[in-house]
């Protein structure tokens, strides 16, 4: 038997979508009223939460409440997916304010994996419960830039504690790109870089441990 339950749940976003949600709960203990919301990756490459179902799985063991959710248009979720990810800042917005009235948090960690770090990034400072921010492989790079470019100024202004988690093979941002970024951001900014690892290898499952130790490490470094 495992660790943890997970229940699933529709969300409405404030223009009318219903959102497919999971929150993965503990059985034990809950070391904390902090909730990890997970913004899943591009939508129209076919991502989805059940690619953040093992990091959400992880925290849970730990004894954290993780919550994963379909953004529109995506598995059960109804509406229609965008291609710039400013229509899917609503769903994280509605998320994050269901997670805030029905799992009793007063605090928010906003975590975004790939296209989903641009979506989550640009939330950050719509949500007061939102304490800090982790992106899985932010596309920050040239090409990424035409879709998500209109994204960045949002999480690099923002003052809340930021930390950006990066394959050093990254083939939609360089390293350079990276620290081109984040020298001009606001407020705390920290980059874990994992060597010789590329872009949709660290997305995959064989990974997921690491990202929860270090999502773990991140919240111990907020409190």
């Amino acid at each position: 038997m495992s660790n943890y339950t997970v229940e699933s749940s529709t969300v409405e976003t404030s223009d009318g979508v219903k959102l497919h949600t999971r929150a993965f709960k503990p059985r034990e203990e809950i070391k904390d009223n902090l909730v990890v919301v997970l913004v899943h990756p591009y939508s129209v490459l076919g991502g989805c939460q059940a690619l953040l179902k093992g990091i959400a799985a992880g925290l849970a063991d730990k004894g954290y409440r993780a919550v994963t959710f379909d953004m529109r248009g995506v598995g059960r979720s109804t509406g229609r997916a965008s291609l710039t990810g400013f229509a899917e800042i609503k769903d994280v917005i509605a998320v994050s304010k269901w997670v805030t009235e029905n799992l009793s948090a007063n605090r928010i960690l906003l975590v975004g994996s790939s296209a989903g770090a641009p979506i989550a990034g640009s939330a950050v400072d719509e949500i007061e419960k939102v304490v800090g921010y982790v992106s899985l492989g932010y596309p920050f790079g040239m090409a990424a830039s035409i879709l998500f470019g209109r994204h960045h100024k949002a999480i690099l202004q923002s003052q809340k504690p930021k930390l950006f988690i990066m394959g050093t093979r990254d083939g939609f941002t360089s390293v350079k790109q990276l620290n081109n970024k984040l020298s001009c951001a606001a407020g705390r900014n920290e980059t874990h870089l994992i060597e010789g690892v590329g872009h949709f290898q660290m997305e995959g499952p064989a990974y997921d441990a690491q990202m929860v130790n270090l999502i773990l490490e991140y919240i111990a470094s907020l409190d």
